[in-house]
């Protein structure tokens, strides 16, 4: 099946492994163009019998993914047009790559922060690079919380304190750390990080289809009710957007410089004396 109409994403299939490559210069912002190819991406990987394991990396060494576009969620505010009886696009995007019979792996090596936290969160494994990973879930900092699933993974990977940690602290986390509280997999070398994941990828490859596809069911099955649970952290996303903190602080963030590479390169902790108080 060919790949070669993407224009955010190259991909290449390999030995029944699909890489896929994010390059959507400046930062990865995971906006609309994005979210489109990797929705159209999710269903062309799930039919396509060529993979069997997808692995998810970037072209630019400091960013896998910024985060969900601001400026997106603020029209989304505006319109006021907001259903709350299913997932809403973003989590339906991401979760394909949990649902489908083919295996997913994120391979971080920069930032993962918001949307892209959460994309890594919906894959099967996630690998980072020590002294260069950065995950995080700052959305509480601009006034609104993790709507494309965050709250309703975190929890099952870290425990519920620690998810409170990540999602109220509103604080970077590198790899060791993350790989410490469960919010990834395992922290490599970045020279080790890229031969470990291929190596992983080509071995799960190498097995029979149907027993990769069936077992990922299988282990799927022991988290149950899942899109039910997606539905109310819509519901209360679709709430927090009615916030007039939401307004006034994703404001402030673009005003002081947020989606340029040079405020996304900084320590987010850093910034919240930038947003002011509340």
């Amino acid at each position: 099946m060919p790949y070669d109409t993407y224009q955010c994403l190259k991909v290449d299939v390999d030995r029944f492994v699909a890489f896929v490559t994010i390059d959507h210069p400046p930062i990865n912002l995971f906006d609309r163009a994005l979210m489109l190819e990797f929705h159209a991406l999710g269903k062309q990987i799930a039919n396509d019998p060529d993979v069997k394991v997808a692995v998810f990396q970037s072209a630019d060494p400091e960013f896998f993914i910024a985060h969900a576009d601001i400026t997106s969620i603020q029209r989304i505010i505006e319109d006021g047009k907001r259903e709350d009886d299913r997932p809403n696009f973003f989590q339906a995007m991401v979760d394909r790559f949990r649902t489908m019979p083919k295996v997913t792996i994120a391979k971080i090596e920069g930032r993962a922060r918001g949307g892209g936290s959460e994309l890594a969160l919906a894959m099967d494994m996630v690998f980072a690079a020590q002294g260069r990973a950065i995950l995080s879930q700052p959305e509480v900092l601009l006034g609104i919380f993790p709507g494309g699933g965050g709250t309703q993974r975190l929890p099952g990977r870290v425990g519920r304190g620690r998810a409170m940690e990540i999602i109220l602290g509103c604080e970077d986390f590198p790899a060791d750390l993350a790989e410490r509280y469960g919010y990834i997999n395992r922290a490599l070398p970045p020279g080790e990080l890229g031969p470990f994941v291929e190596k992983l990828a080509y071995r799960i490859a190498s097995f029979p289809f149907e027993a990769i596809a069936l077992a990922k069911e299988a282990i799927n099955a022991a988290e149950p009710g899942v899109t039910g649970r997606l539905v109310q952290e819509t519901r209360l996303f679709n709430k927090v957007l009615e916030s007039e903190g939401a307004n006034r602080r994703m404001a402030r963030f673009m005003e002081i410089g947020g989606q340029t590479r040079e405020m996304e390169m900084r320590d987010f902790t850093s910034i919240t004396g930038d947003m002011g108080e509340d």
